[in-house]
């Protein structure tokens, strides 16, 4: 290599590094900018070098921490501590449930939805996401999937959480929007609706960035908040990068036949790991109940 070739990759290497490539993993970009080089510069022998594999712990300690208001929470009906509400308890069992289907399998994400609007499939996927965080050794995630009108931070209480959509798109990288509260659950949350929500979730940088995110957090479970499956096809869109569907329909609303055509919608694209029935009250003991099947 001569020496003017030298000095022109030499400038080559010291351009900054696109705003979405992150400090823990190699860019998907060519080689160029953001690849490093070993070799003899006197016979020109240069290798790329291989960054390596990211560190789960330093990515999760990486994550901005986060402080929730548990009076803000109680009053939306999330509960961080068992004492708090009997429903504790219902989240727990259901939790367990999970875990050891889940593992039985390998899996590690699931998608958690409804036949439509306001059936509490947001209430249900904070729980359980929340009960999940109750293990002590365990890192867990909850992302906010429901892309056209995002609510998990106005449950949480959190203001200023940023665009999903820029990290889906790889224009933000993990580290600088996903926030955590203490060493078990990372939050992935949305404050702007996405209007083409079905078309992001097509996208290939959508699938790279939640595949990036379970190699750089290394989570056991991951909990999505999916869209309503019979409202857009947002939620067939999202199918394929999940391992199973966690169904919540309404007992003072949701009607079997809407209950039927999510079941044969969801055939053969996802397992349908149980139902969970919300807003049921059993008369006998006048207090709701939570079930699953």
């Amino acid at each position: 290599m001569d020496e003017e070739s030298f000095r022109k990759m030499a400038e080559e290497m010291k351009r900054p590094h696109p705003a979405g490539v992150s400090l823990f993993r190699q860019s998907t970009t060519p080689q160029s900018s953001t690849s490093l080089v070993k070799g003899d510069v006197r016979n020109g022998a240069f290798k790329p070098l291989k960054l390596a594999p990211p560190n789960p712990d330093r990515v999760w300690e990486s994550l901005s921490k986060i402080a929730l208001d548990e009076v803000w929470l109680a009053g939306n009906g999330v509960f961080t501590n068992p004492t708090q509400n009997p429903a504790c308890s219902y989240f727990d069992i259901l939790r367990t449930k999970i875990l050891q289907a889940m593992q039985d399998r390998g899996w590690q994400r699931i998608a958690v939805t409804s036949p439509t609007h306001g059936c509490g499939k947001s209430f249900v996927a904070t729980n359980l996401a929340f009960s999940l965080a109750r293990r002590p050794s365990s890192r867990n995630v909850l992302i906010d999937l429901e892309l056209r009108g995002p609510n998990l931070a106005k449950i949480l209480g959190l203001a200023d959480v940023g665009s999903l959509e820029d990290f889906l798109l790889g224009e933000q990288p993990l580290e600088s929007h996903f926030c955590r509260l203490g060493q078990t659950l990372a939050f992935g949350l949305n404050d702007r609706p996405v209007i083409e929500a079905a078309e992001l979730l097509h996208e290939p940088s959508t699938s790279e960035a939640l595949d990036a995110m379970m190699a750089q957090l290394d989570p056991q479970i991951v909990v999505y908040d999916a869209p309503p499956v019979l409202v857009t096809d947002d939620v067939l869109a999202l199918l394929p990068k999940v391992d199973a569907v966690l169904l919540v329909i309404d007992g003072t609303r949701t009607t079997a036949e809407e209950v039927r055509a999510c079941e044969r919608l969801l055939e053969g694209r996802c397992p349908l790991m149980g139902v969970v029935l919300n807003r049921a009250q059993d008369r006998d003991l006048g207090r709701y109940r939570y079930g699953h099947k």
